[in-house]
């Protein structure tokens, strides 16, 4: 090969490079950007929840061979495929203007919750509770009280349904993360979403 058609046998491997990374990347990008649901009331059921919060654990070990013990073999066709969800769920939790009283109906869905939480599939985790605001008013105040509602869906979890206090971590977010930029006041930036922590 000549110097010239090797060059641009190296230019075109880069520019295919390029294309790859950035085609990754875009790819990244639009799964990162991509719309969370609000799950409403009646959207609210455990097996919702349990899809939504659900995240990959360990791998099943297949016909492994091992040294001084004799381990259980998994069958492959046993081993259940089903996809780990985002391990986010936003709950459509609404709070009276300065409240941070929970209403029957939100305590009806946190109780559709906690059976998810408590679910086999579920059990291993922990979970930030995270509260939002949206972004009317003082700053200072949302912050607060995105995190004293944090702390009441938490509390309640706890001490009504008995989820392990050391499974959740209330956390207050303000109004940094607003799901509708375009209507600041809408319904759907003042949530209460759940995150699986992974440790």
């Amino acid at each position: 090969m000549t110097s010239s058609k090797v060059e641009i046998a190296f230019a075109m491997k880069n520019s295919v490079q390029r294309i790859l990374l950035l085609l990754s990347l875009c790819t990244h990008f639009a799964q990162a950007q991509a719309p969370v649901a609000v799950l409403r009331a009646d959207q609210v059921t455990e097996a919702a929840l349990i899809d939504a919060l659900a995240i990959d654990g360990p791998e099943p070990v297949v016909n492994a061979s091992t040294r001084g013990f004799r381990p259980a073999i998994v069958k492959p066709e046993l081993v259940k495929s089903a996809k780990p969800g985002p391990g986010k769920a936003s709950l459509l939790i609404t709070f009276a203007s300065n409240s941070v009283e929970l209403s029957a109906q939100t305590k009806t869905m946190l109780d559709t919750l906690a059976g998810a939480l408590q679910s086999d599939k579920l059990a291993g985790f922990s979970f930030h509770v995270e509260g939002h605001a949206d972004p009317l008013g003082d700053p200072v105040l949302n912050q607060k009280l995105s995190q004293l509602r944090a702390e009441a869906v938490a509390g309640y979890l706890v001490a009504q349904q008995g989820v392990l206090p050391e499974r959740l971590m209330a956390v207050g977010k303000g109004s940094s993360e607003l799901l509708n930029k375009v209507q600041p006041d809408a319904s759907e930036n003042r949530r209460v979403t759940i995150v699986t922590r992974r440790d």
